[in-house]
C-alpha cells in the first residue's frame, strides 16, 4: 500500500484498446528505497543503483494502446528482487548469481555494511515481494479465462560491460525461454526475427535464460513465459542514466520495441 512517503508496490497499465492475451511484467526498473534500508548501503555509489533496468516504464509505456496488460515495480531490486525465488532456490546452480537480497552487485561489490538478516529478508519478501506475484498470478489468471491462453514477457535490460556473470556483451538482445522450457518455439522465433530484421543482433539462452518470473510462471498451463533483455546502449548511455528520455536512441528503441510487439500480437 502507497503511503505519503512512498509509492505503491507496482503500478498497473491496462489496456487502453480490444485486450490481447498478453502480459508483460518489468521487475527491475524500480528506483525507489526506503530510507531506513538505503542508510545501510555500503556507500554512495550504491545509492547511485547499479543493476537498475533504467527506464523501461517509459520505453515500454506504448504497450496499452496494442491492448497489452503492463505490470512494473517501483521499488529497487536492492529493496527486493522480484525475479529471484523466495526461497532462495539458484537459478543458475554453480554460476554466481545474486539472491532474493542482494549482497553484492554484478560487479562483486558489498551492497550493505552489514547485509539483512534472515527476519529483515523475510520482511522484505512479504512487503513486497508477495504482492508484486499475487498481482502478477491473478492477472495471468485473468488472460487465461477470457482467452484460454496467455504470454508473459517478462522486460529487462542489463549494462553491456563485463561483470561476474559475463563477459562484455557482444550481441543487442538476448531473448530466454529457459532452454525451450517456458514458451513454444514459435513464439521466441517470432520475436527473435523482429529484433533481426531491425538489425539488431539476438542471442538466444545464452547467457540469459531467465529468470524466476519466466520458469515459475512458464511451467503453468496455458502459459507462455519470455524474457526479454537488452543491452542499454541500445536506448541510453550507460555512462549518464538520467539523460535517457531525450536521446534520439531511446525513440529509435521504442519504435523497434513496438514493430517486435506488432508482429508478436499478429503471430498469437
Amino acid at each position: 500500500m502507497a503511503t505519503a512517503n512512498q509509492p505503491p508496490v507496482f503500478n498497473l497499465r491496462p489496456p487502453e484498446a480490444e485486450p490481447a492475451p498478453v502480459v508483460v511484467s518489468i521487475p527491475h526498473a524500480g528506483i525507489f528505497v526506503p530510507e531506513d534500508i538505503a542508510r545501510d548501503f555500503a556507500d554512495g555509489s550504491i545509492r547511485a543503483l547499479p543493476m537498475t533496468d533504467w527506464h523501461l516504464q517509459h520505453l515500454y509505456d506504448f504497450l496499452p494502446s496494442l491492448g497489452v496488460t503492463t505490470l512494473y515495480a517501483n521499488y529497487s531490486r536492492f529493496v527486493v528482487d522480484l525475479n529471484r525465488p523466495p526461497d532462495a532456490t539458484p537459478l543458475y546452480p554453480g554460476r554466481y548469481e545474486t539472491g532474493l537480497v542482494a549482497t553484492s552487485t554484478f560487479q562483486g561489490e558489498a551492497i550493505y555494511r552489514e547485509p539483512p538478516n534472515a527476519a529483515a529478508i523475510e520482511h522484505r519478501r512479504q512487503q513486497f515481494h508477495a504482492p508484486y506475484h499475487e498481482k502478477l498470478s491473478y492477472l495471468l489468471e485473468e488472460h487465461r479465462k477470457q482467452f484460454g491462453r496467455v504470454v508473459l514477457i517478462d522486460a529487462h535490460s542489463i549494462a553491456s560491460q563485463a561483470n561476474l556473470l559475463h563477459g562484455a556483451l557482444q550481441s543487442d538482445v538476448y531473448l530466454g525461454d529457459r532452454d525451450g522450457k517456458s514458451c513454444e518455439a514459435r513464439l521466441i522465433d517470432c520475436v527473435c526475427a523482429a529484433f533481426t530484421r531491425a538489425r539488431l543482433k539476438v542471442a538466444i539462452n545464452d547467457p540469459y535464460k531467465g529468470g524466476y518470473i519466466t520458469a515459475h510462471y512458464g511451467a503453468q498451463a496455458n502459459t507462455q513465459a519470455l524474457q526479454i533483455e537488452m543491452c542499454q546502449r541500445l536506448y541510453m548511455d550507460e555512462a549518464d542514466p538520467a539523460i535517457a528520455l531525450s536521446l534520439p536512441q531511446f525513440t529509435d528503441m521504442k519504435r523497434v520495441l513496438y514493430e517486435v510487439f506488432s508482429t508478436l500480437l499478429d503471430k498469437i
